[in-house]
């Protein structure tokens, strides 16, 4: 039997829509698109892969804030 991860398969389908040129979009399609990112973000986020991508944002970010300009 063949089973497929949704992370996995939503991420190719926010890949292939990103794809497409940004004028042959409708409201409705990018509102759809939007949806679709934001399941793919909360199939992630309680992941290893999830995590360590937030851990990293967070020490990106306290590195910005630490430069004194």
């Amino acid at each position: 039997m063949l089973t497929i991860n949704m992370a996995v398969l939503l991420a190719v389908i926010v890949v292939v829509r990103l794809r497409r040129r940004t004028e042959a979009r409708s409201r409705v399609d990018e509102k759809l698109t939007v949806v679709i990112v934001l399941l793919l973000g909360l199939l992630l986020a309680p992941t290893d892969l999830g995590q360590g991508i937030l851990n990293a944002a967070g020490k990106m970010v306290e590195q910005v804030a630490q430069i004194k300009l």
